[in-house]
């Protein structure tokens, strides 16, 4: 392997050079940490920008915190349109998410998680976005991520500057970023069409459980409580002292139990000596999530006898039927509860955790029809989810062949394979030559410490005197560093 990170058996393209991406900054600047309020920032106010802001592929504008009234802050952090941003803190797959702002509100601010690059003109700033989400940097930057979470990842400036970039000739990386406007424009075009298409069948699927399962039953239909219609229970609690014992058995707890499916790919084990048989999992159990987000809360799936000899923990509920009552039936009377909110009615919420209890599930109302028609409705209901679950896999087929097209299609832009080489382009070598002689030539720049104003002081924002440190009430938890 080389200093930048390539294999030394990868050829180059004629005119190509390859290069750190610390080599092709002027600078990297880094935002600031403020206390803000929850809620986006209105016109005139000044607000920061939030991580999610630089996660979708696109600048979201929308996607910020004010910033108290007089609460100091420098203008010199306020982004701009052209600015390349990435974010040094997000998830594996975003951190180091590059975005090119367009048009945007003022008075936006950079965060102590979002950095703003600042190319030389050996570069041009669509082609550096580019070159950050191709697979090649993607890759590197995943890989030297620091965190011990996937949900908040962290990539330093150093680690950034050091990314490989193998860097075309300013007039091919225009042909470059030409050629991807156009092939990544249509096939944004095929994704949101999917991913709409996707929306809809949602919409569709909880539109069958509201016309199957009316709120009001009809006549020869008797409306009861869950209690009534069959048994609740709660499984048994966790425990370290029942982490190893004589008789350890798997079970099954909130994580595994998703909408009408069960996820068995990480089910943990406890010692049930002696009560294994009071939380066994019969076929036809109903579990519900008893502590899950409000939204998410009474989440049912249906136990089919997979995975065999399992138990349920107390992060679930469980519903037996009795004999006038069809499991599959009950199954759908959950659902329809859950997409109509019913059980957010009966929650108790800690630690933005919303709890159903065993009681207040008793008391939720259940239609029960005859067997004969909850078998029909069962056929139907059947019969229009695998109808829309089709529909469903080719849509979401569609969105893997787009993902992998589009890793396709950066992987050979900045490999050289997308566009072709011209022998009059001005090889990146001499222009990047001729920018470190002007680099090295310049005086080394003086650091100064940063001036702040309050960001009640519209009109003089950028020219009011510092405000001495005891009379600041954000400090920079990173300082702007000029490369």
């Amino acid at each position: 392997m080389s200093g930048t990170g390539f294999s030394e058996g990868v050829g180059l393209p004629e005119g190509w050079v390859r290069v750190r991406l610390g080599d092709v900054l002027e600078a990297i600047e880094a935002g600031k940490s403020f206390t803000c309020e929850p809620r986006p920032a209105e016109r005139g106010e000044w607000g920061i920008v939030k991580v999610s802001a630089m996660t979708y592929g696109r600048f979201d504008e929308s996607e910020n915190k004010a910033v108290p009234t007089g609460v100091a802050v420098n203008p010199a952090y306020e982004i701009s349109p052209g600015d390349v941003l990435v974010s040094r803190a997000n998830t594996r797959a975003y951190v180091g998410a590059p975005v090119l702002v367009g048009d945007c509100q003022a008075r936006l601010l950079l965060s102590d998680k979002s950095l703003r690059l600042i190319p030389n003109r050996a570069v041009d700033k669509r082609w550096l976005v580019y070159a950050l989400r191709s697979p090649q940097v993607r890759a590197y930057i995943e890989g030297k991520a620091s965190g011990t979470k996937d949900s908040m990842r962290n990539i330093s400036q150093k680690v950034l500057k050091d990314a490989p970039l193998m860097l075309p000739p300013i007039a091919e990386q225009l042909r470059i970023v030409e050629a991807l406007d156009s092939l990544l424009s249509r096939l944004d075009v095929a994704v949101s069409t999917a991913q709409r298409s996707r929306r809809r069948l949602e919409v569709l699927r909880k539109a069958i459980f509201f016309k199957l399962v009316p709120e009001e039953p009809v006549s020869d239909w008797r409306l009861v409580s869950v209690e009534e219609a069959g048994t609740v229970e709660l499984g048994r609690a966790r425990h370290p002292d029942w982490h190893e014992g004589p008789e350890m058995r798997p079970y099954l707890r909130v994580a595994n139990v998703f909408e009408d499916r069960i996820d068995a790919t990480d089910v943990m084990e406890m010692d049930f000596s002696g009560i294994f048989g009071k939380y066994k999992l019969h076929h036809g159990d109903v579990l519900l999530n008893e502590g899950q987000s409000p939204h998410l809360v009474g989440r049912p799936a249906l136990y089919r006898g997979v995975p065999e000899n399992v138990a349920f923990t107390n992060s679930l509920l469980r519903f037996q039927a009795h004999e006038d009552v069809l499991p599959e039936w009950a199954l759908m009377v959950f659902r329809r509860h859950l997409h109509a909110k019913r059980f957010m009615r009966e929650v108790r919420i800690t630690t933005n955790i919303a709890h159903l209890s065993a009681k207040r599930l008793k008391a939720v109302e259940f239609p029960i029809p005859p067997l004969p028609v909850q078998k029909q409705l069962v056929a139907r209901c059947d019969e229009l989810l695998t109808e829309i679950a089709a529909v469903d896999t080719e849509a979401e087929r569609s969105l893997r062949r787009a993902s992998a097209l589009r890793k396709a299609l950066l992987r050979n832009a900045f490999s050289g394979r997308l566009t072709p080489q011209k022998p009059d382009d001005e090889p990146a070598a001499a222009v990047l030559d001729r920018i470190r002689a002007e680099r090295a030539a310049q005086p080394k720049p003086k650091r100064t410490r940063a001036r702040e104003v309050p960001a009640a002081r519209e009109a003089a924002a950028a020219t009011t005197p510092a405000l001495k440190p005891s009379e600041t009430p954000c400090t920079s938890t990173q300082q702007e560093l000029p490369l």
